[in-house]
């Protein structure tokens, strides 16, 4: 069993470290609030005091933070997981950052005689929970030969798409997909709601017809009540949304839709929502239809 390290125990990340630990592997964790990794503690991660400390403990060592700035932080300075990575070792970044962070930081830790993938996941905690989560891959083919046994421990589905920052533009390419879809939802469940039907039953019709797509099917019944945590916030929806106009203002590809939804996520924060699932654009929706609650 390969000796494992993770930066980044939020959600995702955290249930990965469950995941691999269930499998056997000795896992050396990091996260900036050490009470939130307690539960991984418990269950038998090791926990280090720097990300530094995890590459140093490990043969490869995987990172899921939040956005580019957060990247930055684990991995540069004299406590980064730069610091402590060295020839032999592996890194996999499974951030959702632009396609030129993840080159650029796979270009410093071959500088160390290392190398790196990026490997962004598609799918939820509960897909994730479930073992049907789907990881994309960019990088050396060598590379990638290497750690798909891995890879293959996380999620059942492993695919090679590329380059360095190649998966990372088709994991844009799916979660732009993901707020689209549940704009659609909202306003088939709105107008239904609106035509006299109750919201319980619209979503669960709808969740069960042709409209039903594995996202649809999870996540539409939050427009009947939230999670108590979300599962992917506001913020995070919106970080994806505008790295997805961005790499289509690059390539000269219209984003039509995604620039309209990426707006109503903008109303969501200004209306103090931020923090919950994406889903909440339905209130968004909701309350411009007349609806309050």
């Amino acid at each position: 069993m390969a000796k494992l390290g993770f930066v980044g125990l939020g959600v995702m990340g955290g249930n990965m470290v469950a995941r691999l630990l269930e499998k056997g592997h000795t896992v050396t964790g990091f996260n900036r609030t050490r009470s939130k990794a307690q539960w991984l503690i418990d269950k038998g991660m090791k926990f280090a005091d720097s990300p530094k400390a995890v590459a140093e403990a490990s043969d490869v060592t995987f990172s899921m933070v939040t956005n580019a700035a957060a990247l930055t932080a684990v991995m540069d300075g004299p406590d980064g997981l730069l610091a402590g990575i060295g020839r032999g070792k592996h890194h996999v970044d499974m951030s959702t950052v632009s396609p030129e962070v993840s080159r650029a930081m796979a270009a410093k830790v071959r500088e160390k005689g290392a190398d790196m993938i990026d490997a962004p996941v598609s799918g939820s905690v509960i897909t994730l929970q479930q073992g049907k989560l789907s990881v994309m891959v960019g990088g050396r083919k060598e590379t990638f030969e290497q750690l798909k046994p891995l890879l293959l421990e996380i999620g059942p589905k492993v695919t090679l798409v590329g380059d360095n920052g190649v998966a990372l533009s088709m994991k844009i390419a799916i979660n732009l997909q993901l707020q689209v879809q549940m704009m659609g939802f909202c306003e088939g469940v709105l107008l239904a709601e609106k035509s006299g039907i109750s919201r319980e039953v619209a979503v669960d019709v709808m969740i069960h017809s042709a409209i039903a797509s594995p996202m649809i099917v999870y996540r539409g019944p939050f427009v009947l009540e939230q999670p108590e945590e979300a599962w992917f916030d506001c913020n995070m929806m919106q970080k994806d949304m505008l790295l997805a106009m961005d790499l289509g203002r690059k390539l000269n590809v219209p984003l039509p839709t995604t620039a309209i939804c990426n707006e109503f996520l903008t109303a969501a924060r200004g209306m103090g929502w931020e923090k919950k699932d994406f889903a909440v654009v339905f209130d968004v929706l909701a309350r411009m239809s007349g609806i309050s609650k």
